[in-house]
């Protein structure tokens, strides 16, 4: 293996670490949207069932942007 060829191979773990990154939002996410519905069914519980129905949507948002992340980083590290 040559330089450039070490050098690249270098760049495709560090370009697949700063994808993976995006993992780290999702997470994040995650959390904000069940604090902010637990607290608002403690506050109403007479609209629990609004609220879970809007929090389930808002984590499977957010989980989704965490998979793709994961896939492009995944796609990065072992089929580039």
């Amino acid at each position: 293996m040559n330089d450039a060829e070490a050098f690249l191979h270098a760049m495709r773990f560090i370009g697949a670490g700063l994808a993976a990154m995006g993992v780290l939002g999702g997470g994040i996410g995650i959390g904000i949207v069940a604090g902010g519905a637990v607290e608002a069914m403690g506050r109403n519980p007479d609209a629990t069932p609004t609220i879970q129905t809007n929090m389930i949507l808002g984590l499977a948002f957010s989980e989704a942007t965490a998979i793709y992340a994961l896939a492009v980083a995944l796609i990065i590290l072992f089929a580039a």
